[in-house]
């Protein structure tokens, strides 16, 4: 049987973690190092970073000691030497107090979205948030998302219910089924997808496509 044609976004995500791969093997500053590991493994590797830390806050403090972090990012399946793991969490403890705070780790090791693309991240995650309440429910994907230009759905390999469960799951990504989406989790996914595409007009249609940004 013929390969099935690779579709522009998982080439670009292909490129993307070959690249990331490449520079992973110069890259000395702990900080890069981890952003490209997670990229390595695609779009959704922060996603998935972002998922561990958020779920192990049993407190809310939103921090973590030495021990917890390793822990997060041993449960990441990232690997990295005890020595740069002490390094990065020193060059967050700021204050020397033995914690960190997660979300500014987090926001710090993201790929970075100029301007643009991150106002129409927050455009389409308002849209989703009916409640204003700062948290989306995956139910509201079925009523946003559209896939009439998904080629498996022109091509009748894949119906809406099939390809809207495909975009659960990726923003799931088994670490922490919960089915509801915060907008820091909603730029950690879309930070992966953004570092996969060199062209804002490219990620400006599919976002507007995606998620019917007039």
């Amino acid at each position: 049987m013929a390969n099935r044609p690779r579709t522009a976004s998982t080439r670009n995500e292909q490129d993307m973690m070959a690249s990331a791969r490449r520079r992973l093997n110069q890259a000395t500053d702990p900080v890069e190092k981890l952003r490209l590991l997670c990229l390595s493994r695609g779009s959704a590797g922060i996603m998935g970073m972002g998922k561990v830390f958020r779920r192990m806050d049993d407190d809310g403090s939103k921090s973590l000691n030495m021990e917890e972090f390793s822990k997060g990012i041993r449960e990441t399946g990232l690997s990295l030497s005890d020595e740069d793991t002490e390094k990065l969490f020193s060059a967050f403890d700021k204050d020397g107090e033995g914690t960190i705070n997660y979300d500014e780790f987090l926001v710090a090791i993201r790929p970075k979205m100029n301007e643009n693309r991150r106002k129409l991240v927050d455009m389409a995650f308002d849209k989703l948030d009916k409640t204003d309440d700062g948290v989306v429910t995956l139910e509201d994907l079925k009523g946003v998302y559209t896939v009439t230009s998904h080629p498996q759905y022109q091509s009748g390999e894949m119906t809406e219910e099939d390809i809207l469960n495909t975009i659960i799951k990726k923003f799931e990504h088994n670490t922490s089924v919960d089915g509801k989406v915060t907008r820091e989790e909603f730029y950690d996914y879309y930070s992966g997808i953004s570092a996969s595409i060199d062209h804002d007009a490219y990620f400006d249609l599919m976002m507007r496509n995606s998620w019917g940004i007039k």
